[in-house]
């Protein structure tokens, strides 16, 4: 089990899903103690001088004016935690669970929060020893940041609520799963530190992460699913030469372009056998570097911003040591990644719009010249005539998912947070998007599977007989009708898992 280092600075998108998804131990960089201790000197010698400032002693949202006496500060932290753990729903998987807190203990190492290098500590142990909290998923308008279930998030770390346990795969209480794992709950915190745990959009950005890393999987896994289905409907290659997209030079159509040409070229035994009398192919062959192309440079796009926020200051107030000030903003605010999380669930939604449409064109015989619905002995069997309408069935779940989330806003807190993002929503329903386009693609990919029974013998490339290779490893393509719905699980997680791109890389890349 490897070791990997915060620092508030270098944290990736892949590192943070990795910690996620995988097994990993957390610890600070070297190199981020010392803006951490002195941020939390300073935050000491402001409460020595007696001057008041927000959320360190007075009160919150529209408290903000109450001051608070010294022998309270104390309390006002707990009851902070308390007071805001008013999530609903059910919680956040534990891998997502693992990638808010290891993205909130990244956040405060940026030393700009006034946070004691003791709580650091404590949120290190508690990731390394497994204790993760029940956090509802429903609750937060994302601004002033994901308040709601970052309270649940550190609630369980006081030894109250529920937490996760590995012994009966259960929500326990929180202060005995605690003792289990040996972990002294927090009992005290310092003025500030209640607020600097829950302020920030850490859930927004952790769903936003794992959206943008599947993504990238599911975007590379429809550029070689496209060539397969272009293959199995014996179409031109004629589109993909490279003359027409350099005339339009957007990266992401030139790249996806270069890559389908890469496993149509040569050209295969079914392309070389195939009489070429079209003049042209429809829009979903025809137009798949333009299209694909278009989620490619969202992709990036959301990389850049993503980046960022991964390592950066969103508490209020932030503390700046070496100029001495303590400043109130709005760094907290949701609407980067709220934006980020309804565009990039538009830019993949139509990955699986126009894998519909090849896959409609699959079953027509008029299209294909094979049998309607890819069937053997028809009548008698059916096909895949409801493997379309299910992937019909998701793309329309994904059009009503790709209304944005981030154009809407309530005022809360009596209007002193008049503005809110709504990201907590337009992350999650980013994550029901990229599963409907996993499935969507199973589907694409099934019915290729089923196309090239009646290309037999005439093989494709190289490169797509290593997809197909991988395929048939774990679907059996039958000649009788039987229960589908297990073959389109097993191609959903071989999609997921990224090997269809690995199988393809050295194509790409040469």
């Amino acid at each position: 089990m490897s070791t990997i280092y915060l620092d508030g600075q270098n944290l990736t998108p892949e590192t943070l899903y990795n910690l996620g998804y995988s097994n990993h131990t957390l610890a600070i960089a070297d190199s981020a103690w010392s803006q951490i201790e002195s941020s939390h000197n300073y935050l000491k010698s402001i409460l020595e001088s007696g001057d008041v400032a927000y959320g360190i002693n007075t009160g919150f949202g529209y408290f903000a004016n109450v001051t608070i006496e010294e022998d309270k500060l104390k309390t006002l932290q707990r009851n902070l935690i308390r007071s805001h753990c008013v999530g609903v729903g059910p919680s956040f998987t534990i891998p997502r669970t693992k990638m808010i807190l290891a993205l909130r203990i990244n956040v405060l190492c940026k030393g700009c929060s006034g946070t004691s290098p003791e709580l650091i500590n404590k949120l290190v142990e508690a990731y390394n020893k497994g204790c993760f909290s029940f956090v509802p998923e429903q609750g937060t308008v994302g601004a002033c940041g994901d308040l709601a279930p970052l309270a649940h998030l550190f609630l369980g770390l006081m030894g109250e609520g529920l937490m996760w346990d590995e012994d009966t795969q259960n929500y326990e209480s929180a202060e005995k799963v605690l003792l289990k794992k040996n972990y002294e709950p927090v009992r005290d915190l310092f003025p500030k530190e209640g607020l600097s745990i829950i302020n920030g959009p850490q859930i927004i950005t952790s769903l936003l992460t794992e959206g943008y890393i599947r993504g990238k999987i599911l975007a590379e896994a429809a550029d070689i699913i496209a060539a397969l289905t272009i293959e199995c409907l014996r179409s031109l290659a004629t589109p993909f030469d490279e003359r027409i997209h350099m005339s339009r030079p957007h990266f992401g159509q030139i790249t996806v372009a270069k890559r389908i040409r890469s496993l149509l070229l040569p050209k295969s035994e079914i392309a070389i056998n195939t009489p070429f009398d079209k003049v042209q192919d429809a829009y979903s062959i025809r137009c798949i570097p333009q299209v694909h192309g278009v989620t490619w440079d969202t992709l990036n796009f959301v990389n850049t911003i993503l980046t960022t926020e991964l390592n950066s200051a969103t508490d209020n107030p932030l503390i700046f040591s070496e100029t001495q000030a303590c400043l109130s903003g709005g760094n907290f605010h949701g609407e980067y990644t709220a934006k980020m999380s309804d565009f990039l669930a538009i830019a993949l939604h139509e990955l699986g719009s126009i894998s519909e449409v090849r896959i409609s064109r699959l079953m027509r015989k008029e299209i294909t010249n094979f049998e309607y619905f890819l069937v053997q002995n028809p009548g008698l069997n059916s096909g895949l005539m409801m493997v379309h309408c299910t992937a019909a069935s998701l793309v329309s779940e994904n059009k009503q998912l790709c209304h944005p989330a981030s154009v809407d806003s309530i005022p809360t807190s009596a209007g002193q947070e008049d503005h809110v993002s709504m990201g907590g929503w337009a992350a999650r329903k980013l994550i029901k998007v990229v599963d409907n386009l996993q499935n969507i693609l199973a589907i694409e990919l099934l019915s290729d599977l089923h196309a090239l029974v009646f290309l037999k013998p005439h093989k494709t490339t190289d490169a797509l007989e290593k997809v197909i290779k991988l395929a048939r490893n774990v679907v059996d393509v039958r000649d009788t009708d039987y229960n589908i719905s297990p073959d389109i699980k097993s191609l959903y997680e071989l999609i997921g898992s990224g090997a269809l791109s690995e199988a393809v890389r050295e194509y790409w890349e040469n």
